[in-house]
Order: C-alpha cells, then structure tokens, then sequence
C-alpha cells in the first residue's frame, strides 16, 4: 500500500461516514456506536464525537492524498501539514456543533416521562381481572398504556383513572372519583 492509497482510504472513510451521519440526522435515524467517548467540550458537546473524527479523517485524507501526489515533498511535512489540516477540519465540524446544533438540545428530565400519578381516560375497557387500556397526555402528547385495575375490578370506557404503580409494562390505576371521595 502507498501512502497516496493510504490518504485515499482516509478521505474516502471519512466522507461516507460523514455523508451517512448527515444523512442520518436528516432523516432522523440514531445509530448507536459505542459509549466511549471524552465529554470535554463547550455545553457539554464532546470533542471526540463521530462528526468530529470523521471530519478529521476526511480533510486529512485529502489533505495529504493532494501532497503525496505532488511528488517532492517529504512525508514528515506530508503528515504534518495533513495532521493540521484534519485538526482545522475537525475544529470546524466541533465549533459549528457545539455553537449552532447543540444549544438547541434540552437534557431529558425522567421526571417529565414518568407515568405514575399520570391522569387518564379509559379507551378499552378493563375486564374483571384483564387489561384495558387508557390515554393520557404527556409532555404535550397522547399517549396510550395497557392498563389494570389496583383492584381487579372492571372498569368502563370512559373512566377517569390514575396510575398508582407501573409493572412490566402494565400501568395499575384506580379510578379518580374513588380517590377523591
């Protein structure tokens, strides 16, 4: 392998993989590639990110395939100058993350998710002893939940009802009135 052919390689990863990772965020899709990496940036963006790596991997790919093509130079300034180039590239990717994407992101809170003491309609009714079903809204969202009643008790279509505890998926409610009679 020549070093050309190494610098190609380095360009050519670093774009698919920057090119799938802006595809991705387009579209919305997550992928999940591993945990291990350095929280060390501006509003908690990290510094060694995959945008970041493969922004660094295509500029100095291309940085250093365009120099090795050139013929004269040495490979020690050839590395040189392509490591700065990755690094200038890399800084770009973090900066416009770190200033224009990444302020717009909320941390999640658990609190706001959780379904217990959440209050609902009853949309499928629950049989004695069965599951029904209930839909409430949270954070700004209907959602829907299998439901049992506390009790066992059936309960109609249409109950008002609140979750007391939630259980492998199950959400275990009993009806509003009979926790404000």
């Amino acid at each position: 392998m020549t070093w050309e052919q190494f610098f190609l390689g380095c360009f050519t990863f670093g774009f698919v993989f920057s090119l799938i990772g802006f595809l991705a965020g387009s579209a919305h899709l997550h992928f999940h590639m591993g945990h291990g990496h350095v929280h060390a940036g501006s509003g908690g963006v990290s510094k060694f990110n995959f945008g970041t790596i493969a922004a660094f991997l295509t500029w100095f790919g291309g940085a250093g395939y365009i120099m090795s093509s050139w013929g004269r130079i040495g490979l020690a300034l050839i590395l040189t100058v392509a490591v700065a180039v990755g690094l200038v590239g890399a800084v770009i990717i973090f900066i416009f993350v770190a200033r224009i994407v990444a302020p717009g992101d909320i941390p999640l809170d658990p609190a706001d998710y959780r379904i217990v003491g959440a209050l609902g309609k009853v949309s499928c009714p629950v049989l004695l002893r069965g599951t029904g079903e209930m839909i409430f809204v949270q954070q700004g969202r209907r959602s829907a939940v299998p439901i049992r009643s506390e009790s066992g008790s059936p309960i109609p279509t249409g109950k008002e009802v609140v979750v007391t505890r939630f259980e492998n998926g199950i959400a275990y409610v009993r009806e509003w009135e009979e926790l404000t009679a």
